[in-house]
């Protein structure tokens, strides 16, 4: 299970319009800061291929104007 955290950048004027958009996605946690216009975002998939399409949706909205991995791990399913 690929678990990923982000630094995401919103346009000017964004963040709550981004803050809604990617916590709208059921694999995302958003934590915005306090004191910057960024956000943390935690992601959490079932496989590579699930992360793939998930990084593709979130670099798709539009508010976004940079999504930079911060770290980024990947636990296998226990069967």
């Amino acid at each position: 299970m690929p678990i990923k955290s982000y630094l995401a950048h919103p346009h000017d004027g964004k963040k709550e319009e981004l803050i809604k958009a990617i916590s709208s996605i059921e694999q995302c946690e958003v934590m915005p800061a306090q004191n910057e216009n960024l956000l943390v975002v935690v992601t959490d998939t079932l496989d590579e291929l699930a992360d793939k399409k998930l990084a593709e949706e979130i670099e798709a909205i539009d508010s976004l104007k940079l999504l930079a991995l911060v770290s980024g791990f990947n636990t296998p399913i226990n069967k």
